[in-house]
C-alpha cells in the first residue's frame, strides 16, 4: 500500500499540530513568510495563464486552467516545507485529541496569518515593481482584486468556509500520501476545484488585493491609473476579515472537528 487509511491521515494531522504548535518562533515565521510568497507565486502564474484564455477556449476552461496553476502554490509549500495559515486551520484536531494547548494552536495560527500577509505582500510588490505586468495582466489583477471587495459579506463568509473546506481536504489528503508524486495528485483536484468555482482564501487574496491597489495607484510600467473605486485599504481588510472567519471554519470545523469525532478511538490509541 502507497498511501495510508483514513484513520492513518487523522493521525498524522494530529501529529502534525503538535509538530506546528512546537514551532521555534523565528521558524514559524520564516515558515509562514514563504507559504505567503509561495500562494503568491501561484497567483500571479493564474493570472498570467488566464488573462485571456477565456477569450479563445471560454470561461470554463479558463477558471480550469486557472485552478491547475494555482495549485503550484500549495504545491510548494508541501514540498519545499512552509506554514500555510489555511493549511494550519486543521490543527484543532490536535486540540481535541488533548495533545496541544489553546495558546500552542493561536499562537501559531496568529504568527503563520502575520507572516503569510508579509510573504504576499513581499511578491505582490516584486511583481509590481519588476515591470513585468503587461497592461492586459494589470487590468486583469486590477478586475479580479475589485470584484472581491464588491461581494456582499455573508458571501465573504460562505466562499471562505467552502474554499478552506476545498483547501483542507487538499492537505489532508497530501497526509496521507508516501511520495511527491502522491502528495501533489492528492492536492491537484481540490485546489483547482476550488478556484475554478469561485471561492475565497484568505492568504490567495493578501496578494491579489495589495496587487490590485497598486495597479489601481496607477505606477505599473504602464502608468496609467485605472479607475476602480471600491479598492481601498479598508475594503481589503473589509474582504480579508470575514473571508478568514469563514476559512478558519471550513477547515476546522468540517475537517477537523468531525474527523476527531469520526477517528477519536484510532487517535486514542496512540
Amino acid at each position: 500500500m502507497n498511501y495510508k487509511t483514513p484513520p492513518e491521515i487523522a493521525k498524522s494531522a494530529v501529529a502534525a499540530a503538535i509538530s506546528k504548535a512546537s514551532l521555534p518562533l523565528l521558524q514559524m515565521t520564516l515558515l509562514g513568510f514563504l507559504a505567503g510568497v509561495y500562494i503568491a507565486m501561484g497567483g500571479y502564474f493564474m493570472i498570467v495563464v488566464t488573462q485571456d484564455a477565456a477569450a479563445f477556449a471560454g470561461i470554463g476552461i479558463s477558471k480550469l486552467l486557472g485552478g491547475i496553476v494555482f495549485s503550484l502554490g500549495l504545491f510548494l509549500v508541501v514540498a519545499a516545507g512552509a506554514e500555510l495559515f489555511t493549511g494550519n486551520c486543521l490543527m484543532p484536531i490536535g486540540l481535541l485529541a488533548g495533545k496541544i494547548s489553546w495558546s500552542g494552536m493561536l499562537r501559531n495560527l496568529s504568527v503563520v496569518y502575520a507572516a503569510n500577509f508579509a510573504g504576499a505582500l513581499f511578491f505582490a510588490l516584486l511583481i509590481f515593481k519588476s515591470g513585468v505586468l503587461s497592461k492586459n495582466c494589470a487590468d486583469y489583477a486590477l478586475s479580479i482584486a475589485a470584484a472581491k471587495v464588491r461581494i456582499p459579506l455573508s458571501q465573504m463568509i460562505l466562499r471562505g468556509l467552502l474554499c478552506n473546506w476545498f483547501v483542507g481536504l487538499a492537505v489532508w489528503l497530501t497526509f496521507g500520501a508516501l511520495d511527491m508524486s502522491g502528495k501533489f495528485i492528492a492536492l491537484l483536484m481540490p485546489i483547482t476545484a476550488f478556484v475554478a468555482m469561485g471561492f475565497e482564501h484568505c492568504v490567495a487574496n493578501m496578494f491579489f488585493l495589495p496587487l490590485g491597489l497598486m495597479i489601481k495607484s496607477g505606477l505599473t510600467a504602464a502608468g496609467a491609473p485605472i479607475p476602480a473605486p471600491e479598492l481601498t485599504i479598508g475594503s481589503i481588510f473589509g474582504n480579508l476579515i470575514p473571508v478568514t472567519i469563514g476559512n478558519i471554519i471550513g477547515a476546522a470545523f468540517f475537517l477537523g472537528v468531525l474527523y476527531f469525532v469520526i477517528y477519536r478511538r484510532d487517535i486514542a490509541k496512540d
